[in-house]
């Protein structure tokens, strides 16, 4: 039996344990103090509405098994290969070696406060994709006054698919993830006016465009091919938006009780510190590997492969499905 060291228990660190806990001793590093915080911070999962919860409550039920060990709060702060092995030095000091070592160190969200015009961290009616995540999760959508609001506006591509930002990748789960929270805030509050801009909707996935028509045809979701360029507060409380249609090709003013600014997915700080000090960082910050087609979870250094959104956006379908891929390249 190999030693394995795993850097991330997300969804693609622990799949991959998993697997690879059948043959080999694993070694799971997590910076935080529980594993799965991304999923965790979800309530639903599309395109089927299912719990994000009882999703990470099966996946961390794979962590009880002999051959893995989990060790949270524990972050790596050296990584380099000497004598045919991979040394690991973590945050307490801690020298370890292993023969194969796996990157599955994540994403985090685009920091909305470089968009300033925007608004975000400056009125209270401005929120973020996750900050909307938890209010779902709580089962209540309200305003600044705690009230149940009266229109909700979702923005798409906040930090992805932007020059100005530096990111012009397309964060791939955004659009189905806008659709998900629409349906969401619908469900909550049924008499809540909804809109949604986008710049084009990318619903590559199976069952995600049959939610966008039922996001119009059942919910009554205003879709608006058109950018919101600044944003201001109200007297109120409320938002006021500054805004074109381009496909009318005219400009909009509107106000709304909460603006929904759906940042983007980028490398995790881990992601970025780790490639970078292997020599594996690629576009962006995210890791590189090989090639996407025979070799995506191989990387150019022997014995350190790379899985899920350390490589670039992924939904937590795909990244599962990474992991397996991976943990099957590493056996």
């Amino acid at each position: 039996m190999k030693n394995i060291a795993i850097i991330g228990a997300g969804p693609a660190g622990i799949e991959a344990a998993s697997i690879l806990a059948q043959q080999h001793n694993v070694t799971l590093f997590e910076k935080e103090k529980t594993p799965l915080t991304n999923i965790r911070n979800k309530a639903l999962l599309f395109p089927d509405f299912s719990s994000a919860d009882e999703l990470a409550d099966r996946l961390e039920a794979k962590l009880n098994h002999d051959n893995i060990t989990l060790l949270a709060e524990t972050a790596i702060t050296d990584l380099h290969r000497e004598g045919g092995l991979w040394m690991t030095t973590d945050d307490k000091g801690t020298k370890r070696s292993y023969e194969k070592v796996l990157i599955a160190t994540g994403y985090q969200v685009f920091d909305a406060t470089r968009k300033e015009e925007l608004g975000y961290g400056i009125y209270q009616g401005v929120i973020t994709s996750l900050d909307l995540e938890k209010m779902v999760k709580a089962g209540k959508i309200v305003n600044t006054m705690g009230d149940t609001p009266k229109q909700v506006v979702f923005l798409q591509c906040v930090g992805s698919r932007d020059e100005k930002s530096g990111n012009n990748y397309c964060s791939k789960v955004c659009c189905v993830t806008a659709v998900k929270q629409a349906i969401e805030v619908k469900r909550l509050s049924p008499a809540t006016n909804v809109h949604l801009f986008y710049m084009d909707l990318r619903m590559w996935g199976q069952g995600f465009e049959e939610m966008y028509r039922t996001a119009q045809e059942e919910y009554d979701i205003n879709f608006v091919r058109g950018r919101i360029s600044e944003a201001a507060a109200t007297y109120d409380g409320g938002i006021q938006l500054k805004a074109e249609d381009t496909l009318m090709g005219i400009p909009l003013n509107m106000n709304t009780d909460l603006l929904v600014l759906m940042v983007g997915m980028c490398p995790s700080n881990g992601t970025m510190e780790l490639a970078k000090s292997v020599h594996i960082d690629g576009l962006y910050g995210f890791a590189q590997s090989v090639e996407e087609h025979l070799n995506d979870n191989f990387t150019k250094e022997e014995g350190l492969f790379v899985a899920g959104s350390c490589k670039r956006p992924m939904s937590v379908n795909d990244t599962i499905q990474d992991a397996r891929a991976a943990a099957i390249a590493m056996l």
